[in-house]
């Protein structure tokens, strides 16, 4: 068990937490949510010991050993990849290395002997004979293949360095496990065995975690920071907000019901105060007035943008065709001889393992890139608007947030720019800031004001939920749904894809496409993504053997 005892963490004179009382008990997985800014990975922060309280302390259960999710991607460039994982257990990896040691000595003494009979025994009772193996299971259940294991990690890209540093926070059974934002750049793959790992875990969990669906699959009670308190409810995601929002429903007819109340007594008082044959009553009445207390109801610190996605045009029936596309890059064939036709209606999901495989594809099709063979066209009704995934170049000048969307808006009309930058939650003085120094949600929410002031039909996302908070992605999805066109997109979120995509394509690791008019559920749940599975696992073993 992890307690927070009397908590309270100020930044300057302003308390982000104050009087904080909470704990978190063995089986079960909490998620903590709250806005930005709230303070959820600082308090992940405070319960690790990695940030000291200003007030009140941090108990855990002694004996128990704490793993959290590490956040500096380069910190372990010099180590291979399996003592990263195996570093997770830190005495375990302490025992393996004085073991490597004492071994390794050419005069090995009778001393020497008798320490590595000590370490053998408390290697053996931590389970260390199958340390490489447990490390590897993890490895594999994230996607990162077998031949990587023993790589240095200054040799893995950057979602592979993620999954390996999730590998290390799970291995060994740590008692408590703390994971801010574990699912980020994860495919929907690896988030699924992240799911399943969480679910059939029975010791203690704390996530921060933007994704929804992620929160409602593995959470059994749920953390919300407001106003420098937490409150704790037992459930999912779905079942905090629904009570939530139940409970500030019935505050609020209370507090009407006690208005009325007030209102008749004011009213007798006013009328019957000076007549002397009620006087008594009107005296009771005050009594009455004066016990009344209106409930102090305070607006959530959580702002939901407003994503409004409107075509100025209506689709044709001629969309786009896509005709044996393929493309090459550092000698890996990521698309392969890849052909589709879009219809009017389709929302579609591109999923599958491989990122660049659909990046790339997303940019031939918006003329970023040209393909090695094949062709596509785009129907002469379309109008397209692309939200890249690597939006650097897009803010790398000295503009102003509203000249910036200015300079895409079709009415060259300041008030009219700034409506949509209103909707995306930046008013007054930010209209005045400049690009270049916005934080990456800020970037997201600017490239969706673009999207929406386009008037584009055709809308292509990549990864649009990197950088948002959760009542962001929750507008951005009501947005996408609402929307009357077309859309390509690839996303991380479950949900997002879920209640968006009415048909999905895969692009499979040999860069050839699995293409399914269904929802993302049917499809994981498909014939199809068995077979295609079963195939690439035994690909994988054949080339391990």
């Amino acid at each position: 068990m992890i307690s927070a005892n009397n908590v309270t963490y100020r930044v300057g004179k302003k308390a982000l937490f104050e009087d904080v009382n909470i704990k978190f008990t063995e089986g079960n997985c909490y998620g903590l949510i709250g806005a930005n800014g709230a303070g959820k990975s600082t308090f992940l922060k405070i319960l690790s010991g990695s940030l000291d309280t200003t007030n009140g302390d941090i108990a855990i259960t002694p004996g128990q050993r704490l793993s959290v999710l590490e956040q500096d991607h380069f910190k372990y460039d010099a180590y291979p990849v399996m003592d990263v994982v195996i570093m997770g257990n830190e005495r375990l990896y302490q025992i393996m290395k004085e073991k490597d040691a004492i071994y390794a000595k050419e005069d090995f003494s009778d001393e020497d002997g008798i320490r590595a009979s000590e370490l053998e025994a408390e290697f053996a009772e931590m389970d260390g004979w199958d340390a490489e193996s447990n490390a590897a299971m993890l490895l594999n259940g994230l996607g990162i293949d077998t031949g990587l294991h023993y790589s240095m990690m200054s040799d893995l890209d950057g979602n592979a360095k993620v999954k390996v540093l999730l590998a290390k926070a799970l291995f060994g059974n740590p008692d408590i496990l703390l994971l801010d934002e574990p699912t980020n750049h994860l495919d929907l793959d690896a988030i699924a065995w992240l799911e399943e790992f969480l679910i059939n875990f029975e010791n203690t969990v704390i996530v921060v975690s933007h994704d929804r669906y992620f929160l409602n699959k593995v959470c059994t009670h749920t953390a919300d920071i407001d106003y420098g308190k937490i409150q704790l409810y037992a459930g999912n995601y779905d079942f905090w907000y629904e009570s939530s929002q139940l409970i500030i429903k019935q505050r609020k007819e209370a507090n009407k019901k006690k208005e009325e109340q007030i209102k008749e007594l004011q009213e007798f008082i006013s009328r019957f105060s000076a007549n002397a044959s009620k006087s008594k009553q009107a005296t009771s009445r005050k009594r009455a007035l004066e016990k009344i207390e209106l409930d102090d109801i305070k607006p959530s610190s959580r702002k939901y943008p407003y994503i409004d996605f409107r075509p100025e045009r209506e689709i044709g029936n001629e969309v786009l065709t896509v005709e044996g596309i393929s493309k090459t890059i550092n000698g890996e064939k990521v698309l392969d001889n890849i052909s589709f036709i879009v219809g009017h209606d389709d929302k579609i999901a591109f999923v599958g393992g491989n990122e660049l495989a659909k990046t790339t594809l997303f940019k031939i099709l918006t003329g970023e890139m040209e393909p090695d063979e094949g062709t596509y066209k785009w129907g002469v009704t379309t109008s397209q608007a692309y939200f890249p995934k690597d939006n650097t170049a897009e803010f790398d000048n000295d503009y102003t947030i509203s000249d910036w969307l200015m300079g895409y808006s079709p009415v060259k009309d300041i008030t009219y720019v700034r409506g949509f930058l209103g909707r995306m939650l930046f008013a007054g003085d930010d209209g005045v800031k400049k690009v270049k120094v916005l934080s990456g949600g800020e970037k997201v929410r600017c490239l969706l004001s673009k999207m929406m002031i386009s008037g584009a039909n055709c809308l292509i996302f990549d990864e649009p939920t990197n950088h948002l908070d959760m009542e962001a992605i929750t507008a951005l999805n009501e947005g996408m749904i609402r929307f009357k066109g077309v859309e390509l997109f690839s996303c991380h979120d479950h949900q997002v894809v879920q209640t968006t995509a009415n048909r999905i394509i895969e692009i499979l690791p040999d860069g050839t496409i699995i293409d399914k008019i269904t929802t993302y559920d049917e499809y994981l749940e498909s014939d199809e993504m068995a077979r295609k599975r079963t195939v690439y696992t035994s690909t994988a073993t054949e080339e391990e053997d």
